[in-house]
């Protein structure tokens, strides 16, 4: 089924006057959405609202988490003053007791002291290397280019609608800032930030298809046919064949549109695109897929800003 359209059955009721309507009564209203999709909605009074509530299970919130992830600091060095704690107990024992300060060998107290010992030094030790040892903190950039926006002026509004569609999505729900689409050998979208050039005349720099496809990152995605996530672009030596996104752009997907194309979406943070993100994007590119297979041909398209 093409995007934008869909069929909905409803049984439609006999036509009451305005007037007529009680407090309980559903009215149906269609409303049409552009180029996507249409929804059919149910608006109700809000004294029959609740009767139509959500009634399925509710997700469960992890309270042990919950604290943990606020009381990041207490947590870390909790080991540190346990370990410090239980040392100091053992040796006012030690001191306070009838038994002979130097450790024996041969006495079942000395030897429980020392694995007591062993444990509050391992405790100290644990502490101290989850203080040195914090996760970085990953903050979002700003993409160092210029905005542009490429479309191929010779596909029908249809396969434009969805290639912008496709954009404000993945833009809006995800951390999305650059998106460029290759089909048949032509660069069919270059949309968001750009890289600019050395030049620095405001103009973004375009898309080479032929020699994006000679690249190691291109064929190794389309040999394996499955969607590659680079989540720290600046690890990568293949950066050096994007040279068409922002400098500082922070992680990239790249994926694949059946045997024909690719879809270069850039992110302005590390690790920025959850797995649900990267799910729903493999569902995208087979939808593209099968969109832009009836309407892209081995021919030069023109691109018009």
């Amino acid at each position: 089924m093409e995007a934008g359209t869909a069929l909905s059955v409803v049984n439609t009721p006999t036509p009451i006057p305005i007037s007529n309507y009680s407090n309980h009564t559903p009215i149906f209203i269609i409303r049409t959405f552009p180029s996507h999709h249409h929804f059919l909605r149910f608006a109700h009074s809000s004294s029959s609202f609740s009767t139509y509530s959500y009634k399925g299970p509710k997700p469960k919130r992890d309270f042990l988490a919950d604290w943990v992830s606020q009381n990041d600091d207490v947590v870390r060095t909790s080991p540190i003053y346990v370990g410090s704690a239980s040392l100091l107990a053992v040796l006012l024992n030690r001191a306070l007791s009838a038994i002979a300060p130097v450790a024996d060998a041969g006495s079942s107290q000395s030897r429980a002291d020392l694995l007591t010992l062993g444990l509050a030094v391992t405790n100290i030790l644990t502490g101290l290397v989850w203080l040195s040892i914090r996760p970085k903190a990953i903050s979002v950039v700003s993409p160092q280019g210029v905005e542009c926006k490429r479309v191929c002026t010779d596909l029908p509004d249809v396969a434009v609608s969805e290639l912008l569609w496709v954009w404000e999505s993945l833009s809006d729900v995800t951390c999305c800032q650059s998106l460029v689409i290759v089909y048949e050998s032509t660069c069919v979208l270059q949309i968001g930030f750009a890289a600019e050039p050395s030049r620095g005349d405001g103009e973004a720099v375009s898309v080479d298809a032929n020699k994006l496809m000679q690249g190691s990152l291109y064929l190794g995605v389309m040999k394996s046919g499955a969607q590659s996530y680079l989540a720290n672009l600046s690890l990568y030596p293949g950066k050096s064949e994007l040279p068409f996104l922002p400098s500082n752009t922070q992680a990239v997907i790249l994926q694949p549109l059946g045997d024909k194309g690719i879809a270069i979406i850039g992110g302005d943070t590390i690790r920025g695109f959850t797995t649900s993100d990267q799910a729903w994007i493999t569902f995208i590119g087979e939808k593209l897929d099968s969109t832009l297979a009836k309407y892209v041909k081995r021919v030069p398209l023109t691109l018009q800003d």
